[in-house]
């Protein structure tokens, strides 16, 4: 028994290895044969109406090709078109009543009010402060005038001393000749020098009285520069106080749904605390990853249905498309926007994301009629004009309940469903066609 059973699995290896490796070599023998057989008989040659011996019969289609939708199919999950947490930015006890999460609130609607303390007292003194500012720069100003005369008139000082220093020079000079020429006395000669150490002396008194002057206009200039920062500076204190009291309110940035009770009533709220977190559900946003080879199929503005897990479908539209890859998935996240006015749709629901590209002509097969060639390209076998089996590689758009779509083919083609493993290329062949089911 042991021997039978080794001896048979040879015999169906052997037999495998014929029919699929060699199916082109035994087609064409067994075709040999039987056209050796007919003539040695010396039976009629096949007539109208008669098959073929010397071709392999086969079972094909008369295929066309359609326009088919091509959408990108992906999944995703639906998101809050915005969210935001709302965090306190000062340190208060809250004042307000809690309102409770799921509450609608409008935009500017108030969440948390915190009680004042002494911001408004300490907004008072910087009033104050501003104002006695403001007071000081009139004063300031008005010394400006004064500095100003006392320069031009220690400048006109220095100028007189330097007019009655030339005259003395010019008596002392006129004195010396005289006196050389015996006509003037060094009494003479003597006033005259004195007059011009005199006229020296006042120049430089009259120098430091422009210096005195110039720092006292440079003091005014200084009071005034002093007066306006303090003014500044106490704009910024008022401003500081406003900002201050502003931050004791927290309203509703967008109209939405509280995700969140707001803060108690009598709780403290310290800088960064919680208040409450806003949702905006209308509209809401799906979102998905396109892997990269579909990518391209999707343009913003394309229409697109979400079937979600409750089995509901929602339209919308595509807004968005990412540059960027996931550095994780190599995906492109991409933005599907569909209104929710009755919020029926809740963030973090998952969908399966239809979005409809630009259609293909392409032709439904059943699966079978595929096979690979024998450098493992995946194609049909097709029928000739001339009543042969041709390879043609095809590229597989998608699956269908009914079969496949399948592109790369002629607009009309003859498929063969049934025999194609058992030609190969050039092999004649007598196809019988039936119609596809669709």
């Amino acid at each position: 028994m042991r021997l039978f059973s080794i001896f048979a699995a040879i015999i169906v290896g052997a037999l495998i290895y014929g029919f699929v490796l060699e199916r082109d070599q035994i087609a064409t023998l067994f075709a040999a044969d039987s056209s050796s057989e007919a003539a040695t008989d010396g039976e009629e040659t096949p007539t109208e109406g008669k098959p073929d011996a010397t071709k392999v019969r086969v079972v094909a289609v008369r295929s066309t090709a359609r326009r088919v939708d091509t959408s990108v199919v992906v999944r995703g999950q639906t998101e809050a078109d915005r969210q935001v947490e709302l965090l306190a930015q000062t340190t208060g006890e809250v004042v307000s009543n809690p309102l409770k999460k799921g509450s609608f609130v409008e935009e500017g609607e108030i969440l948390c009010r915190l009680g004042p303390g002494t911001r408004e007292a300490t907004l008072a003194e910087a009033v104050a402060r501003l104002a006695e500012a403001r007071a000081r720069v009139p004063s300031a100003e008005a010394q400006v005038p004064s500095a100003e005369a006392s320069v031009e008139e220690a400048r006109a000082r220095v100028l007189e001393a330097n007019a009655r220093l030339r005259e003395a020079q010019i008596n002392s000079n006129a004195a010396s000749r005289l006196s050389e020429e015996g006509f003037a006395s060094q009494t003479r000669v003597a006033q005259t020098e004195a007059e011009v150490e005199g006229a020296r002396a006042q120049i430089v008194s009259a120098e430091a009285a422009l210096k005195a002057a110039l720092s006292g206009l440079e003091s005014a200039a200084a009071g005034i520069e002093a007066a306006n920062a303090g003014v500044e500076s106490a704009r910024a204190s008022v401003a500081s106080a406003e900002k201050e009291i502003d931050n004791l309110t927290i309203s509703a940035p967008f109209s939405g749904l509280l995700e969140s009770d707001t803060a108690e009533l009598g709780s403290l709220l310290q800088t960064g605390g919680l208040c409450a977190t806003v949702i905006r559900l209308n509209p809401m946003v799906l979102v998905g990853f396109v892997n990269e080879t579909q990518v391209n199929q999707v343009n913003s503005g394309a229409p697109a249905v979400a079937e979600l897990s409750s089995r509901d479908q929602v339209e919308g539209q595509v807004v968005f498309v990412s540059r960027a890859a996931d550095e994780t998935t190599r995906t492109f996240r991409v933005e599907v926007e569909v209104p929710n006015p009755d919020y029926l749709l809740r963030d973090g629901q998952t969908a399966e994301i239809r979005i409809e590209a630009e259609g293909k002509e392409a032709h439904l097969l059943p699966q079978s009629a595929l096979t690979l060639n024998d450098d493992g390209m995946l194609g049909v076998r097709v029928v000739t004009q001339t009543s042969q089996a041709e390879f043609v590689p095809v590229r597989l758009l998608r699956d269908t309940p009914t079969g496949v779509l399948i592109t790369g083919l002629p607009d009309a083609a003859d498929v063969i469903i049934i025999g194609q493993e058992f030609v190969g290329d050039g092999v004649p062949v007598e196809p019988s066609f039936q119609e596809l089911s669709q």
